[in-house]
């Protein structure tokens, strides 16, 4: 096998992985979210109804998944001879992926992945 044929292998494992995470984390989400389970980022925040808690708990493995998706199009991209059409093509994909993925760290956790997360001992 050479170099080519097992850096393509890994991008389509990354990719299945990707998707994989997505569908599990979709399946598990729901019976979490009954159970009550809330992500330590938000434990002191209060009871969370059960949509807020699976719409958090599903843009944790939408998130997951995405980032696997990115880093296989980056493995294929670099490492399978590069050009200036498939860079041009990655950028935009990371772009919107990076659009996609800031839209719903704003959604899951009320703020921008670059604010500091609130100190509970100030708000008391």
């Amino acid at each position: 096998m050479d170099f080519q044929r097992i850096i393509e292998a890994a991008g389509q494992y990354l990719d299945a992985a990707g998707v994989a995470v997505m569908i599990v984390g979709a399946l598990v989400s729901f019976p979490l979210a009954l159970r009550g389970y809330r992500p330590k980022r938000v434990a002191g925040a209060g009871k969370l109804s059960l949509y807020t808690a699976y719409r958090q708990l599903l843009g944790r493995s939408i998130l997951l998944g995405l980032e696997l998706l990115v880093a296989a199009d980056i493995i294929r991209t670099v490492a399978v001879t590069p050009t200036f059409t498939s860079v041009g093509v990655l950028a935009v994909i990371v772009i919107i992926r990076t659009f996609l993925s800031f839209s719903l760290e704003l959604e899951i956790t009320g703020r921008w992945p670059w604010q500091k997360q609130p100190d509970p001992a100030v708000a008391v």
